[in-house]
């Protein structure tokens, strides 16, 4: 039986699935009420009570036009984190605020390429990525990531190739679904590379708080060689577990860019909302214990997972996530790899990611037979899931 060193009790470890399978959850009610859902990027656990409790306190006042042009305060403190990660000396108007990150991915690709423009990032990737790319009519100059020995790797003869002519690069970091989080070393490449291309960059850094590292992290644009072409997309809803009050910003050093970004998408994107604003500022400003104790059990899940795997479905290629709370995992030895989503759901009722959902159209095939695995549950939700999803595989080999 896999094992780990027991942890300290935890109400993470008491989730009550009839709690979690409440009308408001697409998570837990898009399949059936017997199917354990590992699919959508939210976690199970509880809000933060610093953020409970300010959404609280701030439905004790109206709820009226907010600060519309930038609220003080928030933009305060978020100057203050975002410094941790490299991006020092942001002015007010290098920070627009926005309904969510998804949005500053379209906003990118509309105000910064043309249509019928190749458009560069790395497959496999988070499905916003090349869906803002053919819904606004450009074309995705899609570079697949090698395996290495440890990794995901960049292939950097690709990339280059594929930079050749195109004006945008649209960089994960930490990389969504296979839990990279580039290096010093390969961050130092990248930005070579967007400058000899002359290439814009936009870099989703959503997960930059849920790492496993032990280190640091680098914001692509901690290096003022590349500050003037760069916009980051951020928010708080992945690392508090807040998706379902939209919010994210767009940051940058080129004022002048962020503008021009922000003003693309003018009116039809729309704005913030005021307790997304009330959220934010309260997980900034209390909620750090919260997340740094969340960030611990969601590294003994991965753990935990990486430990089941070998030990029961070695033949399963998986590499250990350095940040987020998904696991990219390769089913492609199995028989039913071709229907592999479809047949879990099926078989073993647990609802995973499809693999060819992460890549566009003309690279699909080649993640046909991977999984996206949402492991930020409790210990026995997983374990139930995992015990399951065994279960049916080895039946049907």
């Amino acid at each position: 039986m896999t094992s780990l060193p027991p942890q300290a009790a935890d109400t993470r470890d008491a989730l009550d699935v009839t709690a979690l399978r409440h009308p408001d959850s697409i998570k837990w009610t898009l399949y059936g009420p017997d199917v354990i859902p590992l699919w959508v990027a939210d976690m199970d656990y509880p809000v933060a009570p610093a953020i409970l409790a300010a959404l609280q306190e701030r439905l004790t006042r109206g709820l009226g036009y907010h600060q519309l042009r930038g609220d003080p305060d928030l933009l305060t403190l978020l100057r203050a984190h975002l410094a941790t990660q490299g991006l020092d000396g942001l002015q007010d108007d290098g920070i627009a605020l926005l309904p969510g990150v998804v949005p500053g991915l379209y906003a990118a690709v509309h105000a910064l390429t043309t249509p019928g423009e190749p458009v560069v990032t790395m497959t496999p990737i988070y499905h916003p990525f090349h869906l803002a790319i053919t819904d606004l009519g450009r074309r995705v100059a899609g570079v697949p990531l090698r395996e290495g020995e440890d990794g995901y790797e960049v292939n950097w003869a690709a990339l280059d190739a594929a930079s050749r002519g195109s004006r945008l690069l649209m960089l994960c970091h930490p990389h969504n679904p296979t839990g990279r989080v580039w290096t010093a070393g390969e961050l130092e490449k990248l930005r070579d590379l967007a400058i000899a291309r002359d290439l814009f960059v936009v870099s989703d850094e959503l997960h930059a708080d849920l790492r496993f590292t032990g280190e640091a992290f680098e914001a692509f644009a901690a290096d003022p060689r590349v500050r003037s072409r760069t916009i980051t997309l951020t928010g708080p809803c992945k690392a508090y577990n807040t998706a379902g009050l939209g919010i994210g910003a767009m940051v940058g050093h080129n004022a002048a860019l962020v503008k021009r970004v922000r003003s693309a998408a003018g009116g039809l994107m729309g704005h913030e909302g005021a307790l997304s604003v009330t959220m934010w500022r309260a997980a900034l400003q209390g909620a750090g214990p919260w997340l740094q104790d969340t960030v611990a059990y969601l590294q003994g899940n991965r753990d935990f997972l990486m430990a089941y795997l070998r030990e029961h479905a070695p033949w399963i290629r998986a590499y250990t996530p350095e940040a987020t709370y998904l696991a990219w995992l390769d089913l492609r030895e199995h028989p039913r790899a071709g229907t592999i989503q479809q047949f879990l759901l099926d078989e073993a009722r647990i609802a995973v990611h499809d693999g060819p959902v992460f890549a566009p159209d003309a690279h699909k095939t080649q993640y046909q037979g991977f999984i996206r695995v949402n492991f930020a549950t409790s210990r026995a939700i997983l374990t139930e899931a995992l015990n399951r999803m065994t279960a049916a595989l080895d039946k049907a080999r």
